[in-house]
């Protein structure tokens, strides 16, 4: 894809402020606002929002670029670093949930999540054998109230592994710190 084609001029530091000003009063970049004007003052297209504002298709892999403050960088690298992610991907993945309205959930996490779903669901399925057997039987046999009493504490320590794993998730996008989950 081509680039346009682009217009400079040095203006007066005093003035620039002012156009800056105008842009942001606007909602615009000082580009996005000068646009609008050259485009109104050589009446080529009437300089209205719909036109302005008018949204390009979007590939697949389509890239944005940021500029951000040194301090504001090297915070960025750490927190990407502390989730195991790029700095791009951690951006990404804000960017996402923010659109979206969803709580982002790495790779990682999403990992240790899918292993405490199969570990939950190879206890369900014993459970289920058992259930059938107690049920055409009328006993249980080899199943003692101790056995019992540690599957509903293995199937308590996964509910409160899920609960931490996810109050850990949300409370490390609120705060940028990841706190390993127990």
């Amino acid at each position: 894809m081509a680039a346009s084609p682009c217009i400079q001029c040095r203006i007066d530091p005093q003035l620039k402020l002012r156009l800056r000003a105008l842009a942001f009063q606007q909602g615009l970049t000082e580009s996005g606002l000068l646009r609008r004007w050259v485009i109104a003052a050589v009446g080529i297209a009437p300089a209205n929002d719909a036109d302005m504002l008018a949204v390009e298709p979007v590939g697949p892999r389509a890239r944005v670029y940021v500029r951000l403050r040194p301090g504001d960088h090297a915070m960025l690298r750490e927190r990407a670093a502390n989730r195991g992610l790029s700095s791009a991907t951690y951006v990404s993945m804000l960017v996402r949930a923010h659109l979206r309205g969803v709580p982002p959930l790495p790779d990682r996490e999403l990992a240790e999540l899918r292993n405490s779903v199969a570990a939950l669901g190879a206890v369900g399925r014993n459970l289920n054998v058992i259930a059938r057997v107690a049920l055409q039987t009328g006993r249980i046999d080899g199943l003692s109230n101790h056995s019992l009493r540690g599957i509903l504490t293995a199937f308590d320590r996964l509910r409160i592994h899920f609960k931490a794993v996810i109050e850990t998730n949300i409370a490390s996008w609120e705060t940028g710190h990841v706190k390993k989950a127990d």
